[in-house]
């Protein structure tokens, strides 16, 4: 079964990264949930159209192959993964993941899952010992290549939706900071994912071997 992307999902596009910390000592473990931005693999075991197992996904991972991460290579939790001293998440659907290794923590982030009522039981998660949860706003949603396909002429992101996106994350800041004096500590971290997007957009010959990489996509598509 294919996975519907609703309205709500789609323009209020947000997702959770969980990690358990104690204060001053190791991380203990890290769980991700969310969407397309931070699935490092799990729609690959489902049903689904959502998929990233082909190229030109994962050309600049490591492995330069696939991996089920909707991005060129690393994602958000991988460099959390590395930056707090552990080994990248594994997809909860994966075979590896087990024993030990479901102990330290779990991806079980879905393209496509969008935002339902039913997902509030996230907001349980601090009563379980979750102490830092980074939320992401929307992302550069008018840049997608699907809506470049179906409004865009000459490359301009679709303003529609960047203007959407430019309403909601203001507000999902003020909704952060508001949540955090309640509870009476920063629990909740905001993160710009719009300016994280726009800044690679324009300015890509900051972040890698932009040009090649995009020459020989071009070749590709070409041919």
């Amino acid at each position: 079964m294919d996975i519907n992307y609703s309205p709500l999902g789609f323009l209020i596009s947000l997702f959770f990264i969980v990690t358990f910390l104690a204060p001053q000592v190791k991380s203990r473990a890290f769980y991700v949930f969310g969407d397309s931005l931070v699935d490092n693999g799990n729609n690959d075991y489902l049903v689904t159209t959502a998929r990233a197992d082909n190229y030109p996904y994962g050309i600049d991972y490591p492995t330069r192959r696939p991996t089920g991460r909707f991005s060129n290579g690393l994602n958000i939790p991988d460099i959390i993964s590395e930056a707090i001293g552990m080994p990248s998440t594994l997809p909860y659907l994966s075979p590896q993941l087990t024993g030990e290794n479901l102990l330290v923590g779990a991806n079980f982030a879905s393209a496509g899952i969008g935002i339902l009522n039913d997902t509030g039981i996230q907001f349980k998660l601090y009563e379980l010992g979750a102490r830092r949860v980074l939320v992401t706003g929307t992302g550069a949603m008018g840049c997608a290549p699907a809506e470049l396909a179906q409004h865009s002429r000459n490359g301009e992101c679709y303003g529609a939706l960047q203007t959407a996106a430019a309403l909601f994350n203001p507000q999902l800041v003020n909704l952060i900071a508001s949540v955090n004096a309640e509870i009476g500590q920063d629990v909740f971290v905001a993160a710009n994912a719009y300016q994280m997007n726009m800044d690679y957009l324009t300015n890509p010959e900051q972040f890698g071997n932009y040009y090649s990489s995009l020459i020989n996509l071009l070749v590709v598509l070409t041919v």
